[in-house]
């Protein structure tokens, strides 16, 4: 088996334009969710989200990209060429057909579709936009990537509702692990804070409907009452060891375990005993090589809604047992609030940075105890400690599971 390692990150997030400052505030304890200002939300319940702030898509792309992308595409074509450059690869030295792109979204060009269904309702749906399509249509995140990059193995869009991108890293892994590509820049993007986006999830009861930010994304904690939707795109560089040593690269971290199932259970709601999403950590520990009480530190789906974080606790005690007791979990998404299909790779991207510089983050603005979530959420305040092994979990609607494992280099 050929090992894996990550040599390059790149994200626009809630938190931060670059992966520098996304992780800088993540370390920080900041909280980057606050009132909507994409739409005006008059009248509406739901008037919280973590937006990515400042984002002038002409800052980063030129006026044509700009102009021919959704939201979702522009976040994936920024973090990508940041991850890119950060990577160091020269791609007069590589063998393009050896370099693939995985790139999940949930959703899509959602902004894209509302903006051009009001525009065909005004003047005739044969004057919608001749970009239409390829703007909306989820795979086009990896196929402008893919273009960008001038990438041209493997390309794909993995749609597994939340659980994407974490499918994204570990779809990229083996692909690289069974010498079907010798580099794959994967990840995940979203932009779905729109009118009607919002709307569908406030609908069936997902959201938080409260007005103040530090008491909307507590995860684990007795008064959680639903998710804060989140914005923005996470993307990695994965590459095969040795390729990356005779290049020179940096290296992250190295991924070691990958697991994915089904609950198959419902649409929406996870299995309430937790045994879909400790039969996939024990996935990914059995393809780590590894025992439960390796692992350090996991960065949780904890999407601060009173099923998921429960289910979660009680899916970490059957996958770890007894090492359930020390391990460190705590959800980012405190922070970030939770990003669909670029969830699992901005997740992904925190805890490979927790492994390579032995930091844990925080489960931010938690205050009530809950006693059917009792593991130690590191709340608070993050800490400095040795982190070797890490998992990262993401579980998604129609009983997606997902989880990888970080192994220090």
């Amino acid at each position: 088996m050929r090992r894996v390692v990550i040599t390059g990150l790149g994200a626009i997030t809630p938190l931060g334009n670059t992966a520098q400052e996304t992780w800088d505030s993540i370390q920080q304890g900041k909280c980057g969710i606050a009132p909507i200002t994409l739409y005006d939300t008059t009248g509406r319940k739901v008037i919280l989200a973590a937006e990515v702030k400042n984002f002038v898509p002409e800052d980063h792309l030129d006026k044509r990209e700009a102009r021919t992308m959704d939201r979702f595409s522009q976040f994936a074509l920024i973090a990508a060429r940041e991850a890119f450059a950060d990577s160091g690869l020269d791609m007069e030295a590589e063998d393009s057909t050896r370099c693939g792109v995985i790139i999940s979204s949930g959703i899509g060009g959602l902004a894209t579709i509302e903006g051009e269904d009001g525009k065909g309702r005004e003047k005739g749906y044969d004057r919608v936009s001749p970009y239409f399509i390829p703007m909306v249509i989820t795979n086009m995140a990896a196929g402008n990537v893919a273009i960008a990059l001038g990438f041209q193995g493997m390309c794909s869009c993995v749609v597994t509702a939340c659980a994407g991108g974490t499918n994204a890293i570990g779809d990229a892994f083996h692909r690289i692990r069974y010498g079907m590509e010798d580099v794959i820049l994967c990840g995940g993007s979203e932009a779905a804070i729109t009118p009607l986006g919002m709307g569908g999830f406030t609908s069936m009861k997902a959201l938080h409907m409260g007005t103040d930010p530090n008491r909307a994304s507590i995860p684990f904690d007795q008064e959680r009452s639903g998710f804060v939707m989140g914005e923005g795109a996470g993307m990695l560089m994965m590459e095969e060891y040795e390729h990356a040593l005779k290049r020179g690269a940096k290296i992250y971290c190295e991924v070691v375990g990958y697991g994915a199932n089904c609950d198959a259970n419902h649409m929406t709601a996870p299995l309430e005993d937790g045994s879909g999403a400790a039969r996939c950590m024990q996935l990914a520990i059995k393809e780590a090589e590894i025992a439960p009480d390796a692992i350090d530190y996991i960065n949780a789906h904890g999407t601060s809604t009173p099923l998921n974080d429960k289910g979660e606790t009680k899916a970490v005690k059957l996958a770890l047992g007894e090492a359930a007791k020390k391990v460190m979990i705590s959800s980012t998404k405190s922070m970030t609030g939770h990003l669909l299909g670029a969830s699992g790779a901005i997740e992904g991207i925190i805890t490979a940075l927790s492994v390579k510089n032995d930091y844990v983050p925080a489960t931010i603005n938690y205050r009530e105890a809950d006693a059917d979530c009792d593991l130690d959420i590191v709340p608070g305040e993050g800490r400095h400690t040795t982190v070797n092994y890490a998992m990262s979990n993401s579980l998604g609607f129609g009983g997606h599971n997902a989880s990888v494992i970080f192994r220090k280099v």
